[in-house]
């Protein structure tokens, strides 16, 4: 068994990741390793290649702001152009060769008389950090439904998160199952070549105009040779999504579900508008957007389908009243195990005792970023941090962690850990917070995007980006207990 030794393990090469090795490089600091599972880095924009993927935050704020783009495509990249553009700050930012592809994590344990991270991949390798940086993310497991039969199916099957290329769709008789943020992406994508496809949806959501029309190469060279306009769009964005993303401007929520409603009506069978309407209030569940997923049902070769699903079967699947379809291919675009975070991996802190325990009521951390038990443990995109425009947020966790790094080498600590009574206080007014948010405490159906399986809502920020800044800029050291060397 290999055994290694870095300052820094980061776990995860996505946007978060990559974000952290940049700046650990900026800072002078080139003893780390990026342990990534996949072949390629990037994340879920590498995973998620889906036809017609692209990413709900305007591409002018969806970037590092230190190393802004000013000829994205469109308003709203796709995964191509996104994965590209991140390819290209981590070569750029000469970070590329710190990643270690195709190595999975399995575990971290820390050793307190070493005062040191030990992370174990599932090659077996041993890699020895003082300090460890989770870049999991919120998007990392996917989720199969618990739908007696799956494995039965005999024809192509596979998750949206994970596309099968090589399988040709043309002329084939299609089952989706799960019609929410990807789906309403791939559904316009493939519904012009498959020969049938129908759409089983358990929840109507709320699919709001995105406006995503290209920009004119007229446009794109005015952004080239004008970086202040792209910097403006920027600003401009920001302020929209700040005022958006709390979910309490009940002016703006009513004037973005009248937007829906309208878009809602050039479905022109009225049964099938039934259907597709919400019941709950915009924000409720994950917050949908396109311009053209709707025109989609009416085609002849679509079928809405809102009765539960009974079972698959070994040629297609059967409803709970008794309907059975068959199909060539099922999809599954049933999302991802939003709640989990690092405790989707073998962790133990202080005491051997693990994460999983910790947060056997669901996954909480300061800001966000550490929890209580875990010394220089730190999250990217951990829990309570989902908000507005990902990238900006994920900056100012980085900021906030190289903030902490650059104290332990000032103050000569071998390990800082948060208070126990600072994390109960922090997400005490946190999840109160996150009661006065209305629309997040109304009922949208057992998938709830949002929740833990205890019911305690674990991925949002309930406060402006603004705030969120505010919070991560703020002097915070007596927040720690620490070590010092001896």
């Amino acid at each position: 068994m290999s055994r290694s030794s870095y300052r820094v393990v980061i776990i995860g090469a996505g946007s978060a990741g990559i974000c952290m090795g940049i700046h650990l490089k900026k800072a002078g600091i080139e003893e780390f390793v990026i342990l990534e599972k996949a072949e390629g880095l990037g994340g879920t924009w590498w995973h998620n290649s889906y036809p017609g993927a692209e990413c709900d935050v305007q591409s002018h704020l969806y970037s590092y702001s230190f190393e802004q783009k000013n000829d994205w495509s469109r308003p709203f990249a796709g995964q191509a152009e996104i994965l590209t553009y991140l390819n290209h700050c981590a070569d750029k930012y000469d970070v590329r060769r710190h990643i270690q592809f195709r190595t999975p994590v399995a575990s971290a344990h820390w050793y307190e008389d070493q005062a040191c991270w030990r992370v174990t991949t599932s090659t077996g390798e041993e890699i020895e950090a003082p300090i460890v940086v989770s870049a999991l993310g919120m998007f990392n497991n996917l989720v199969w439904p618990s739908i007696p039969g799956i494995h039965d199916f005999t024809g192509t099957y596979f998750h949206s998160a994970r596309w099968n290329h090589e399988y040709d769709l043309r002329g084939k008789r299609v089952g989706v199952i799960g019609v929410a943020a990807s789906a309403i992406q791939f559904v316009p994508e493939i519904v012009a070549k498959v020969g049938k496809l129908h759409l089983y949806q358990r929840t109507a959501n709320w699919v709001v105009p995105k406006g995503n029309t290209p920009y004119t190469e007229e446009t794109l060279q005015v952004f080239r040779e004008n970086p202040d306009l792209v910097s403006k769009s920027r600003e401009d964005i920001y302020q929209t999504w700040n005022t958006l993303c709390t979910f309490q401007d009940k002016k703006v929520l009513a004037d973005i579900e009248k937007a829906g409603l309208e878009q809602l009506a050039v479905v022109k069978d009225p049964e099938v508008r039934r259907k597709l309407t919400p019941n709950h209030p915009f924000g409720c569940k994950r917050p949908l957007f396109s311009d053209v997923y709707y025109p989609v049902f009416n085609r002849d070769n679509v079928e809405l389908i809102t009765e539960d699903i009974a079972r698959v079967t070994a040629n297609g699947i059967v409803t709970v009243d008794g309907q059975s379809r068959e199909f060539d291919t099922i999809i599954y675009s049933t999302g991802f195990e939003t709640t989990t975070y690092l405790a989707a991996l073998d962790v133990t802190g202080r005491g051997g005792h693990p994460l999983r325990e910790a947060w056997s009521d669901g996954a909480q951390a300061y800001l966000g970023i550490t929890t209580s038990g875990f010394p220089n443990l730190f999250m990217l995109y951990g829990p309570n941090t989902n908000q507005g425009s990902i990238i900006f947020m994920l900056e100012r966790q980085v900021e906030y962690i190289m903030r902490q790094i650059k104290r332990m080498d000032t103050e000569k600590l071998t390990w800082i850990d948060v208070r126990p009574e600072v994390l109960a206080a922090f997400n005490a007014q946190l999840q109160e917070d996150i009661s006065r948010v209305e629309v997040w405490q109304a009922q949208c159906g057992n998938d709830f995007y949002y929740r833990s399986s205890s019911g305690r809502l674990v991925t949002q920020w309930p406060h402006s980006m603004d705030a969120f800044v505010e919070h991560t800029s703020r002097a915070d050291a007596e927040a720690f207990e620490v070590g010092a060397v001896s």
